[in-house]
Order: C-alpha cells, then sequence, then structure tokens
C-alpha cells in the first residue's frame, strides 16, 4: 500500500451540484480546493436525462452535459479535482484527517461533505434497463415529461403521497403502489391522496416487473402476494416513480458528525456548518426535504462561504 499524506485548506468530497459548486466559491475565494469525485463523479444528475429547472438553460440539458459544465467551470477557477473515495475520516483534532481510497491520508484545515444520497430502489433488472426511460426518482425533476400521461409512484410513507399528490396535478392519472393494505404515511398526507381524484390506490400491490420498447410502457404487479387470491396484474403507464426513501451517503463520518436517525447530517440552521469545528455539509448529505439540483448548488455556496469564514476568523 503506497501511504502519502498531504495537507491542504479546504477539502470537498463529492462531485454533484453541491460540491463543485462549494468547489467554484472556494478556488475564487483563494482557498485552493482539493475535490475527489466519489464513486459517482457528477452524482445523481449524471444518471438524469432532461433537466428543464435549473437556471441557465433555456432549451434545458441533460443531466451529463449539466454536470461536466459545472466540473469544467471548477476546473477554470482552479479546484484540483481527481478521483477517489473517503473512506475514512477522523476528526478528533486538527488538522482534520480523510483517507482516500484506503491509501492518501488528507490533512485539511477545513472539509466540505457533499457526498449525497442514493435513491432507494426495488432491486429489478427492469428499474436499470429503463433508467432515464421512464423510471425516475424524483418526481420533481421528471414529472413535467408526463403532463397528461399516466404514471405510478411506488411507496406508502410521506414521500410517496407527496410524490403522488404533486404528479396528480400534473398527469392524466396517478397509480399509487402501496405494499400493504394501508399507507405509513402521516393522517393529513393520506387523507390528501385518498381524497384526490386522479389517485388510483392499488393496496397490497407489489412491482415485479416493467415492460415496453425501449420506454416504460406498463408495469407488472403482483396482489395479494402469497395469498389464496394472489393476481398478477398489468398496468399501462408512461413513468414509474420510486418514492421509498433515500440513504444519505453519511457512514464514513458517523463516529465523528452528528446525523439524524435516517442518517442525514445535521447542520446549524441557516448555515452549513456541523458540530465539528471546521467541517461543513451541503447537498442531499445534509437535505431529506428538497433534494433539488438548484438547492444543491446554493447550499454548496453557502458551505464555501462558511468554510472561507471559518479561515478568516481563525487567523485574523
Amino acid at each position: 500500500m503506497n501511504n502519502q499524506t498531504e495537507r491542504v485548506r479546504c477539502l470537498i468530497i463529492g462531485s454533484g451540484p453541491a460540491g463543485y459548486t462549494a468547489a467554484i466559491y472556494a478556488a475564487r475565494a483563494n482557498m485552493n480546493p482539493v475535490l475527489y469525485e466519489g464513486l459517482q463523479p457528477g452524482g445523481q444528475l449524471t444518471t438524469t436525462t432532461e433537466v428543464e429547472n435549473f437556471p441557465g438553460y433555456p432549451e434545458g440539458v441533460t443531466g451529463p452535459v449539466l454536470m461536466d459544465d459545472l466540473r469544467r467551470q471548477a476546473a477554470r477557477v482552479g479546484a484540483d479535482i481527481r478521483p477517489g473515495v473517503a473512506t475514512r475520516t477522523d476528526f478528533s483534532t486538527a488538522p482534520l484527517k480523510v483517507w482516500i481510497d484506503g491509501s492518501t491520508l488528507i490533512e485539511a484545515e477545513t472539509v466540505i461533505i457533499a457526498t449525497g444520497a442514493t435513491a432507494r430502489y426495488l432491486g429489478l433488472p427492469d428499474e436499470s434497463k429503463y433508467a432515464g426511460s421512464g423510471v425516475s426518482a424524483c418526481a420533481t425533476c421528471d414529472g413535467f415529461f408526463y403532463r397528461g400521461r399516466n404514471v405510478a409512484v411506488v411507496g406508502g410513507g410521506d414521500t410517496a403521497a407527496e410524490e403522488a399528490i404533486y404528479l396528480a396535478g400534473i398527469a392524466k392519472k396517478v397509480y399509487l403502489i402501496v405494499r400493504r393494505d394501508q399507507l405509513r404515511a402521516s393522517k393529513i398526507m393520506a387523507e390528501r391522496v385518498q381524497r384526490n381524484p386522479n389517485i388510483e390506490i392499488l393496496w397490497k400491490h407489489q412491482t415485479i416487473g416493467l415492460f415496453g420498447d425501449g420506454v416504460v410502457e406498463g408495469a407488472i404487479l403482483v396482489k395479494n402476494r402469497g395469498e389464496a387470491d394472489e393476481e398478477e396484474v398489468r398496468i399501462a403507464i408512461d413513468g414509474f416513480f420510486l418514492a421509498i426513501g433515500h440513504t444519505p451517503n453519511s457512514d464514513f463520518v458517523a463516529d465523528y458528525i452528528e446525523r439524524d436517525a435516517a442518517g442525514y447530517i445535521i447542520t446549524q440552521p441557516g448555515t452549513s456548518k456541523t458540530n465539528v469545528p471546521g467541517v461543513f455539509a451541503c447537498g442531499d448529505v445534509q437535505d431529506p426535504h428538497y433534494r433539488q439540483a438548484i438547492t444543491s448548488a446554493g447550499s454548496g455556496c453557502i458551505a464555501a462561504i462558511d468554510a472561507e469564514r471559518y479561515l478568516a476568523e481563525k487567523y485574523c
């Protein structure tokens, strides 16, 4: 193993809209940021086709192109962008320590965590087959493309209820596929779903597959699985939305950084500051509510400014 140690002023972990924006601001503040891109350079947006709600792209843009634009902008202003995954941390003393790929040790005066969150999927091969062609984990991002069409949402919690209600205002019809015979969502959200005439709840249904010629044209479900009256059901849909939660990519800092019960990093209200001085968090890893490219980018800006002010106060 080739062990190396490097000292930096600002280390950014993650390369979605939050990480790249933080790098742009940190570089322009002469913080000489080093950014490690992680397992999925560009983050979740690299799996998205059309993005129409990011300011500055009046004709829309694909997710990969948007992320490449942000990456090139960060590099142009001086960010040092590298491949590599943060595998371990030690934030017990200064300097802050982060190990990359288990070997390279980065000692940093400030660390910005922008590792995002991973959408949970059912694990069906068809989810990968139709990724970007009818399968989505973000109704707010992709719902517009299904205006006046039939879609399905999988899940029974508040997130699924919110997504179904949102899509009901856009789509012709929304099927809410619920594994159990009741919703886990809060009472008020459950009532809103059940009152909405555009939403049909498919109780005790589970998805076993999708079908379509290149794009999603329908879903194959099982009703009352394991029971005497089990039956296969097919529904015609154009969009299939997963709403069974996200997993924040924060385990590697769990020993030092405060997180909520779901694993999202807790930041001081109105800031990107964590419980450890010099460590900041931005983007989906600390945002269980909005999860949009533009809000992630904005929080990346906040993190870089917070980090710059931390250094200024430290050395003034």
